[in-house]
């Protein structure tokens, strides 16, 4: 029987990962190690370089959220030279955010996830894909989605210039403002977004949520994790993806900490292991105990359930009325299934879809006044934004120059890397019993991580031990092997 399984490359995901699987003499799973193998060391590269150049340089960590780095280096640098930017270059990026919010949240929803549902987690192989699911939806379906992704990216492309590699937002500002020719034609675009939004919850409720067996899967203690949760809310405590204060709740869903972008350093910390280049934040006031969860762990979720379980609602009506039924049918708040971090990641983009209603009927959106030019010194800023994938910071140090001196990035699949780490060992043990495992089986493992929607190339930094060690114990604590790379 063999005593090491191993996942390698993990699928449907941004960057790259492996999961190795250790058997005691029994079976049954006695440690499980998911690992993100190669180093980008992106943080250090920037070092010397101007600050401002950050907001071109930080989207090409990857070219799956690329507007995200984007907006939260702004962010950054608006606060670096302490700038306030006028009320049309906060309008502008933020609708440009909703509708990147959407676009992305739908690869999720279709391309990356929808296959182990809309086809089944233990369906074949060459079935699980996006095939598969148009298989299921039908062509129809598939092809509102297609839509609704290429006309939010036409907003994106139209402020930004570029989809993939954004050039919009500048210190105290955006580069370009918008027509009322513009408005108008982003304004049928949001509709039409809202529209599909409301289909697309409704076609997770007639797949999911009406097939028991997926309901019994979602409601397992196999997919489920008690922890501590971030998310960014605003003054009334409803859901925020742009422009807000960040916000921890235990896992009983109490507050037990709110600060501002900058006070992050009093919060946060990472903590580092020999076997992967990914950091594993956790919460300085509870403290690295490993890889567990529960009140006496520091471990904390980011991304879409989270930030769900962080606020006291959504910010506009229908997505406030999805957010409820979520929590009606789950038992209340919060929730702890990983699984329904795929519930929460439907609802969201209604909200945005919403809010790109709102900002484009309000006026000084079209406004000529989009930018402040700095005056003042830069020395140190901090900029948060949500990306899809969760809580994203960005910290710069400089000369008076800005020049970076120091650059540090915590991003968004950082905050999920130990509770991901977690949720695959636990789902391995759960599943994997007697050395009996199939193709269908480690699937359902891999599903464990890809609730998280990890994105891998952003996250992996150069902190820590290199080059990268596995060591390898029995349940004797004796040394079995030490593999260096």
């Amino acid at each position: 029987m063999a005593r090491r399984i191993t996942i390698d490359p993990i699928t449907r995901l941004e960057g790259h990962g492996k999961i190795e699987i250790f058997l005691n003499e029994a079976g049954d799973v006695e440690r499980v190690f998911f690992q993100v193998p190669d180093l980008r060391g992106f943080e250090r590269s920037c070092e010397g370089r101007p600050a401002e150049e950050m907001r071109r340089t930080t989207p090409r960590t990857c070219g799956v959220c690329p507007t995200a780095d984007h907006m939260a280096s702004t962010k950054a640098l608006d606060d670096l030279w302490r700038v306030e930017p006028p009320r049309a270059a906060k309008l502008l990026p933020e609708l440009l955010y909703s509708a990147f919010m959407v676009e992305d949240h739908y690869i999720h929803f279709f391309f990356l996830r929808g296959p182990d549902f809309a086809v089944g987690p233990q369906a074949p192989a060459a079935e699980r894909n996006i095939l598969g699911v148009i298989a299921k939806v039908g062509l129809k379906i598939a092809g509102q989605a297609i839509r609704v992704r290429k006309e939010c990216r036409e907003i994106m492309q139209t402020l930004a210039g570029k989809v993939v590699h954004p050039v919009f937002g500048l210190p105290g500002g955006v580069s370009r403002g918008m027509s009322e020719e513009e408005r108008e034609k982003f304004m049928e675009i949001a509709k039409f977004a809202v529209e599909f939004a409301q289909f697309a919850l409704q076609l997770f409720g007639d797949v999911i949520l009406k097939n028991k067996e997926y309901v019994d899967l979602v409601l397992s203690d196999t997919y489920s994790l008690r922890t501590y949760y971030m998310g960014l809310v605003d003054d009334n405590d409803k859901v925020n993806f742009y422009d807000a204060k960040v916000r921890v709740v235990d896992p009983e869903g109490k507050e037990v900490a709110k600060f501002a972008p900058r006070e992050y350093v009093d919060y946060i910390r990472e903590h580092i292991e020999p076997w992967s280049y990914i950091s594993f934040p956790y919460l300085k006031s509870v403290g690295w105990r490993g890889f567990v969860d529960g009140a006496g762990s520091g471990v904390y979720r980011a991304a879409a359930l989270a930030r769900l379980n962080v606020a006291d609602g959504m910010a506009t009506p229908l997505a406030q009325q999805a957010y409820e039924r979520m929590y009606e049918l789950l038992g209340g708040k919060p929730v702890h299934s990983t699984l329904a971090f795929h519930w929460a990641r439907v609802i969201e983009p209604l909200y945005s879809a919403e809010r790109m209603v709102e900002l484009l009927e309000d006026p000084e959106i079209t406004s000529d006044h989009i930018r402040n030019v700095p005056t003042e010194t830069p020395e140190e800023g901090v900029g948060v934004v949500e990306a899809p994938r969760g809580t994203l910071f960005h910290h710069y140090q400089t000369d008076e120059k800005g020049i970076l001196t120091g650059v540090n990035l915590i991003v968004a699949t950082n905050q999920n890397a130990a509770p991901i780490a977690t949720s695959v060992e636990k789902a391995a043990k759960a599943l994997i019993k007697g050395g009996k495992v199939s193709d269908g089986l480690l699937n359902m493992i891999e599903m464990a991580f890809r609730a998280y929607d990890p994105c891998h190339a952003c996250a992996t930094h150069a902190v820590g031990q290199r080059p990268l060690k596995l060591t390898l114990y029995d349940a004797q604590g004796q040394l079995l092997d030490r593999i260096v790379r």
